[in-house]
């Protein structure tokens, strides 16, 4: 199996990658997806890199997303609250530059991560929760095969302005 596509490869996070991810998750302009409220600092960067470089112990890892043409990152996607027992995890997709959205480099990114979890992980069920404004996510994970599955209202904040979250799953294997 591998998990590189025709726009993007899926690969570890190497520590060289710190610097990048810092800028990354300290930009405002992500912190509304990502539910930080204060700027991360670059120890906590690679405090982060190697707690998840065991993912049966941390319940969580994150790939860089890089172009196959130009082996340039462009994101992360992330697995997280990750359950053995139950087969199932969440992901979170970041593409973290304006220029780079819009091209298929998160649909591809979510289509090889989602079968590396069925395939390698042995996962039976991937979910998302997504802000209930973002509609590019929301049309990301429907283009995936993911269904909306609930809604809670006002759920979350920004700014002072509540949102609602929505949660979307997608089955990777049926029931035996």
């Amino acid at each position: 199996m591998s998990l590189r596509g025709s726009l993007v490869t899926l690969r570890a996070v190497e520590k060289d990658d710190a610097s990048t991810i810092f800028m990354w998750e300290n930009n405002p302009a992500n912190w509304k997806v990502s539910n930080t409220e204060v700027p991360f600092s670059l120890y906590d960067i690679h405090q982060l890199i190697e707690q998840q470089s065991d993912i049966r112990k941390s319940g969580q890892m994150r790939l860089v997303i890089q172009t196959s043409t130009e082996d340039r990152p462009v994101g992360v996607i992330d697995l997280y609250d990750l359950n053995f027992k139950h087969g199932y995890a969440a992901v979170g997709i970041l593409i973290a530059a304006d220029a780079d959205k819009g091209k298929g480099y998160a649909s591809e990114a979510l289509r090889l991560f989602s079968t590396y979890c069925k395939e390698i992980l042995e996962l039976r069920n991937l979910y998302c929760q997504i802000h209930g404004d973002n509609q590019a996510s929301v049309a990301l994970f429907e283009k995936a095969g993911f269904e909306h599955v609930g809604t809670r209202k006002n759920w979350l904040r920004f700014k002072n302005e509540y949102f609602d979250e929505l949660t979307y799953q997608l089955c990777l294997k049926n029931k035996n």
